[in-house]
């Protein structure tokens, strides 16, 4: 007799190690792994999909299960005890710390440490069995749901916490993995610059409109011919009058071709007939958008204006494609405009460089929530417009003003401070 109430707490605390363990492993599980393998045709991925799909179900079985079976355990113990040593408090004592040892360490932190060392490979070993479980208590874990529902309702907890969106998720395993070394600096940039293009518009990204190299429509032909091909730009807009009236955009290739036939007589160059018609966008488009825009239209340059039709910069193709892959340079770029590093560790940087850019050349994290440029970011901390000779600090860096001309920031030094 005594033997099998021995058997059976036993049995019933692995049963509780069991429950302990497969809800550990299925609720860590990688879901992106069960997904993949699930699409490879494993079925055993695809119960363990099932089950975490309803995760209150999932939950509500095993902790029912568990219960169940530690319950049993103990009264089959205060059963054994009470015949070994009599009716009293010593049994109950005993028996209650007894059972409390074995359930912490057989039924509950032995079999969690061993699920969370291989959660993946547990939860499709335990898959199938918890799945009948679920099925078989469905109906029960319903009325324990609707019981807990109405009691968080009734005092004043029933509202749902607010869910984590699909960018916010991926967005922290990317940050995790990057701090604890899985992912290096350069592909955590790669990968977090594509879901920062939902956050960014055109005006974040565009190259401002002083740093625009444009030619005059009225140009001599040849003269615009040799301008056109002095330039590092394949597309080149074209004014007339004031620089801000664009009436069109030549292409270095349209040039090429309708040149060729000229013979060397640049005299008659129809240059009308050959500019293209200009693309303007809104400042406040969505860099998302104007990349599903570009791939639309087949075409790669566009002029940004505000909400009064002034021209406020361009943005291209490559604009956007360096936010998620960083800096793309060729044979007639500048690497990163403005910036230009000095050897006590500061950047000596232009007023009109975007903080973006700062951040990638220098891997620094200025803030760019309240401000474009680096001069506008000292502006609107300062509250004014500094003189030249001025110096600011304010997010952990030093800010020296190094030239002003009339209203506009056009040089500063920047520089980390160091922790004291």
């Amino acid at each position: 007799m005594i033997a099998g109430y021995i058997i059976a707490i036993f049995v019933l605390l692995a049963l509780s190690g069991f429950f302990s363990g497969s809800e550990t492993a299925l609720t860590a599980a990688s879901r992106a792994r069960m997904h993949a393998l699930e699409k490879e045709g494993d079925k055993r991925a695809a119960a363990v999909n099932r089950l975490i799909s309803n995760r209150e179900g999932l939950i509500g079985s095993i902790l029912l299960g568990n219960n169940v079976v530690n319950i049993l355990a103990s009264v089959l113990a205060t059963s054994l005890f009470t015949q070994l040593f009599g009716q009293g408090g010593m049994a109950m004592a005993m028996a209650t710390g007894v059972m409390t040892i074995l359930v912490l360490v057989f039924a509950e932190v032995m079999p969690k440490t061993y699920a969370i060392g291989r959660p993946d490979a547990m939860a499709m070993s335990v898959a199938g069995i918890i799945s009948v479980l679920v099925a078989v208590a469905s109906w029960i874990v319903t009325a324990i749901q609707a019981i807990v529902s109405v009691t968080l309702k009734l005092v004043g907890l029933g509202a749902p916490a607010e869910a984590i969106t699909a960018d916010e998720e991926i967005r922290g395993a990317i940050d995790l993995h990057a701090f604890e070394g899985g992912v290096d600096a350069a592909d955590r940039q790669r990968l977090v610059g594509a879901l920062d293009l939902k956050e960014l518009t055109v005006e974040d990204v565009m190259i401002h409109r002083k740093n625009i190299k444009m030619l005059s429509a009225d140009l001599d032909p040849r003269q615009m011919v040799m301008k056109a091909l002095a330039s590092p730009h394949t597309r080149i807009p074209l004014y007339r009058g004031e620089k801000e009236e664009i009436v069109g955009i030549l292409h270095a290739k349209d040039l090429l071709r309708a040149i060729i036939p000229l013979g060397g007589n640049l005299a008659s160059l129809d240059l009308d007939s050959i500019m293209r018609k200009p693309w303007f966008v809104p400042e406040t488009t969505p860099v998302q958008d104007q990349l599903d825009a570009f791939l639309k239209e087949r075409s790669h340059f566009a002029l940004v204006i505000d909400e009064y039709g002034e021209l406020q910069g361009l943005i291209t193709l490559e604009d956007i494609l360096e936010e998620i892959v960083g800096s793309i340079h060729d044979e007639h770029d500048i690497a990163v405009q403005g910036v230009r590093p000095q050897e006590d560790g500061s950047v000596n940087v232009d007023g009109w460089v975007p903080i973006r850019d700062v951040n990638r050349a220098m891997n620094w994290n200025l803030p760019d929530d309240e401000a474009v440029t680096v001069a506008g970011l000292v502006i609107h901390e300062a509250q004014t417009i500094p003189e030249a000779g001025q110096s600011f600090v304010f997010h952990g860096y030093r800010f020296n003003v190094l030239r002003r001309q009339r209203n506009q920031v056009t040089g500063l030094n920047i520089s980390v401070i160091e922790p004291a």
